[in-house]
């Protein structure tokens, strides 16, 4: 659609007031002369409203686009830190796992040392104490103590009990029973002496391992006499005593050990020259665990 224009005529008056004459006797006076493209600018006022939002609106997306990309990092950077510590964490719980692996086996290995070194203290303790009973004797009998190079801890016939080995005789016939001295050299023959008893566990283990023959009055031979005072061969301090009865010492007198009495109250005096059986004792020539 086009515009009617307008013309105005202006006349320059020599007094410096200038009129205007507009044909038709209509006079206008423009404040201000518009060019066409403003014109059409106040012809559409909605589109001027909206070039002047344009920079406001253009801002609000920027920050937009700003705090996302700032979150998009942030997560990036919070994703990434994660996984190096969840990496981290890993190879330390792999390292605490491989540390308690080794712990264990240091443990183990310190553990089977001390045994083995138990194990090996044992068996030096137990060869020192072979060695010291085969010293004893002048001539080791090989092949009565280790048949078939086995050795045993006591001959066959006698009794085991802790370290020692006992032989109770069992003669039936007197003439082969023995006097106190006639049992000891007995049993010395034998590298051995008469019994020599150190505690309540042995009294008891010899009381059931005698047995009644004859008569009640006759027993077994211990290694206790009396010259001045009651002693015992090995000179051991005589303090357990297991007294039948209470009896007159005779000048010379001997102990026997009773069968079938009270086992803490079995021990007779007797005189020395009396036959009876014997019990043997010797040390194991191997030393029990």
């Amino acid at each position: 659609m086009e515009e009617e224009l307008n013309y105005v005529a202006v006349t320059f008056k020599p007094n410096g007031i200038c009129t205007h004459e507009k044909p038709n006797d209509l006079e206008i006076i423009y404040d201000e002369v518009k060019t066409w493209e403003e014109k059409a600018l106040d012809s559409n006022p909605a589109i001027s409203e909206n070039e002047k939002k344009t920079p406001l609106c253009t801002l609000l997306h920027l920050l937009a686009a700003g705090l996302g990309i700032i979150c998009v990092i942030l997560v990036f950077a919070i994703i990434t830190v994660s996984i190096h510590f969840n990496t981290v964490m890993s190879e330390q719980h792999r390292e605490n796992i491989n540390l308690t692996a080794q712990t264990r086996q240091l443990w183990t290995e310190k553990t089977d040392l001390k045994r083995q070194t138990e194990e090996l203290t044992r068996e030096r303790d137990g060869l020192n104490w072979t060695v010291e009973v085969i010293m004893e004797y002048q001539l080791f009998p090989v092949k009565t103590h280790c048949p078939q190079k086995v050795c045993r801890p006591c001959l066959e016939g006698w009794v085991l009990f802790q370290t020692n080995c006992y032989l109770f005789s069992t003669s039936v016939n007197y003439y082969d029973w023995r006097a106190w001295q006639g049992s000891r050299d007995e049993c010395k023959r034998m590298q051995a002496d008469l019994v020599v008893i150190e505690s309540q566990e042995e009294q008891e283990f010899i009381s059931n391992h005698t047995k009644y023959y004859n008569d009640p009055l006759h027993g077994y031979w211990i290694g206790l006499s009396r010259m001045d005072t009651w002693a015992w061969i090995d000179g051991s301090n005589f303090t357990l005593m297991y007294w039948k009865t209470q009896q007159p010492d005779y000048e010379v007198s001997c102990a026997l050990s009773l069968p079938q009495a009270d086992p803490l109250a079995n021990w007779h005096k007797a005189t020395c020259g009396m036959r009876n059986r014997w019990i043997c004792e010797t040390r194991a020539l191997i030393k029990p665990d």
